[in-house]
């Protein structure tokens, strides 16, 4: 398992990329924000998007207003976030989830 601290700075990292990428596309359809180390996206029409640090398991949490909710672990070896149930990308999650919610493409 990874070191707490190494854990805490991976997933901020992996929000911030994914907040800067949110605001730069300026989408009129989302409404981005992240305090706490919760990255929060609401998307018009849809639902929120609730992006969060889960210290304990050393885990993102990810809550969907389209696919529910997942945990995410950080697999060093292909430095991403995978899924705890069947290895699914979080990048690429987020980047057609984001694309549908927002009718562009947005990608960090």
């Amino acid at each position: 398992m990874m070191h707490e601290s190494d854990f805490l700075a991976a997933a901020e990292a992996m929000q911030r990329r994914w907040f800067d990428a949110l605001e730069a596309a300026e989408s009129d359809a989302l409404d981005v924000d992240f305090e706490n180390g919760i990255l929060t996206v609401e998307a018009e029409g849809m639902g929120t998007f609730l992006l969060s640090k889960h210290a304990p398991t050393r885990q993102l949490w990810l809550s969907s207003p389209l696919s529910g909710a997942s945990h995410f672990q950080y697999d060093a070896a292909r430095a991403a976030w995978l899924s705890t149930r069947g290895g699914g990308d979080l990048d690429a999650l987020l980047e057609a989830e984001f694309a549908r919610a927002a009718g562009m493409r947005i990608a960090p």
